[in-house]
């Protein structure tokens, strides 16, 4: 309990600024992106692995309504975003990106926040390494699978640097854009929630965040795996906590894809549409690799 105490107090104290000051933000992939990185993952989860997260998955930790609904690992890919409701998990908030500042017209950079997303990643994957506390271990776990999921998406690791917003545009949050909608008409959103819903071709959160059903995910799956195998030696699953790395990626694919030719107000043409496609369902399917790579390691038979 005391490693559980140690963390929760440390991202409080460290991230209680950027709470008061910061805007909201949107919070990773939508429950349908995670959940695709989660199938990946489980799926190549080794049979030690695979015990040790279902015997975790299984302690109903706090709170605990919220925890009942997310008891298999793709459902707890969403556990971290279930959390909005409840104050006492605010400080987790700013833990769900890094904001990688990148200037478009010289306007010096602000600091990057810190705790962040991959300091998160080190402190949970530490707690499941060595803390003996089982409900400390549950909510770590809940934690990785979702930051995990964050990390790889593009918009969670970058904010563009400009004039008019010296300290960033919040991952895209501060960009408006129009896309399709239904029955062909245009709707408004933001560059960060569009890349959440994987360019509006993840499966869908249905309304007051209801994730997709499982039934829907399979399909999403399988297109993110196509021409993304695991062979690729560029997705590095030797080197599976090489959090700051992960990152570094995404920051990148934001500035060359997720931003490239983006201007406030506009609307993202076909060809950008088609890129972006294809970086999300590319940067998911890394994702679940890596998530199994990370959790085998942790838990080597």
């Amino acid at each position: 309990m005391k490693q559980r105490q140690t963390f929760k107090t440390a991202i409080a104290c460290g991230v209680i600024c950027l709470i008061l000051c910061s805007p909201s933000i949107s919070q990773g992939w939508g429950a349908g992106g995670h959940m695709m990185v989660a199938s990946i993952g489980f799926k190549r989860l080794s049979p030690t692995a695979r015990f040790h997260v279902q015997e975790l998955l299984a302690i109903r930790i706090n709170p605990a309504a919220v925890s009942a609904q997310s008891r298999d690992f793709v459902n707890a890919a969403h556990w971290a975003d279930d959390l909005r409701p409840f104050p006492e998990f605010d400080p987790l908030k700013p833990l769900h990106f890094i904001d990688t500042p990148f200037s478009v017209d010289g306007t010096p950079l602000p600091e990057v926040p810190s705790p962040n997303i991959v300091t998160a990643l080190e402190e949970n994957v530490n707690i499941l390494k060595t803390s003996t506390d089982k409900n400390a271990q549950a909510q770590a776990l809940r934690l990785i699978i979702h930051f995990v999921g964050d990390i790889h998406q593009p918009l969670h690791c970058a904010t563009r640097v400009d004039r008019d917003h010296p300290d960033g545009d919040r991952g895209g949050n501060l960009v408006s854009i129009k896309v399709p909608g239904s029955g062909g008409k245009l709707k408004t959103t933001n560059l960060h929630s569009y890349w959440d819903g994987g360019i509006g071709a993840f499966p869908l959160t249905g309304p007051n965040f209801t994730p997709p059903a499982l039934s829907k995910i399979p399909a999403a799956v399988s297109q993110a795996l196509q021409g993304n195998p695991a062979t690729n030696r560029r997705i590095h699953l030797d080197d599976p906590f090489n959090f700051s790395a992960w990152a570094e990626e995404s920051t990148t694919v934001a500035k060359e894809v997720a931003y490239k030719g983006v201007k406030n107000g506009g609307r993202p043409n076909a060809a950008y549409r088609a890129n972006a496609l294809k970086a999300a369902r590319q940067r998911v399917a890394w994702g679940g690799y890596r998530l199994a790579a990370l959790l085998n390691a942790i838990w080597p038979d």
